[in-house]
């Protein structure tokens, strides 16, 4: 079963003033897209792989063959990425968090601004593209870290990256926010939290399973 490009769910201008409809547009109608078809292409011809889940996929980039593991780590990846990433920008929800995350917020890093200021500087340090999360730990906690390109802390050890189970993602590539914001990726990540929908990070939270391996969140 091929994988497919998920619904955004909303309007590509439901996020202005702080994400542009021609940025929405071309982000999830183009650029995820291409991961999808990527994604597709790669697994062409491996049976074993055909209906396996991208979370699986990506989790498991060890135990997929040699010659197609590099186009599944970067298209699963960004596939993956995308998907969440809609997911926890829509519009509508909650503009806080409360509740177990909010105590596993303050547990972890004091408080929300101080989880917001690490984020954000590990979102603005990324070198060239990538992602920055928000995840939770194998020991249950919740850390932030970046992955570069396509990468998330679901590849884990396998990738070398960070290991947590992702609840909040922030694409940093140049082609989510060039169209506004140019060269000020600072402006854009703080942008960021205005439509950052705390219902479904919560829903990530509540979910979540932890991941082993891996050098961990900070």
């Amino acid at each position: 079963m091929a994988h497919e490009l998920p619904d955004l769910g909303y309007s590509f201008n439901a996020l202005e003033p702080h994400i542009d409809a021609k940025t929405m547009e071309i982000h999830h109608d183009k650029h995820h897209q291409a991961y999808v078809n990527g994604l597709n292409g790669a697994l062409e011809g491996n049976d074993d792989l055909q209906g396996v889940s991208v979370e699986a996929l990506i989790q498991n980039l060890d135990k997929i063959p040699d010659d197609i593991r590099t186009p599944v780590r970067n298209h699963g990846g960004g596939h993956f990425n995308h998907s969440l990433f809609w997911k926890v920008i829509a519009p509508g929800g909650a503009s806080a968090p409360s509740g177990d995350l909010a105590a596993a917020i303050d547990s972890a890093f004091g408080s929300l601004d101080a989880m917001k200021e690490e984020f954000a500087k590990a979102a603005a340090t990324r070198f060239g593209s990538g992602w920055a999360w928000l995840g939770v730990k194998e020991d249950g906690t919740l850390g932030v870290c970046s992955t570069p390109n396509q990468d998330n802390p679901l590849m884990g050890q396998a990738a070398n990256v960070c290991s947590c189970k992702p609840i909040l993602g922030l694409d940093v590539w140049e082609h989510a926010y060039y169209l506004n914001y140019q060269n000020k990726r600072p402006d854009y990540i703080s942008a960021f939290w205005n439509v950052v929908n705390w219902d479904a990070v919560a829903e990530n939270f509540a979910a979540s399973e932890c991941c082993g391996g891996g050098c961990g969140c900070n």
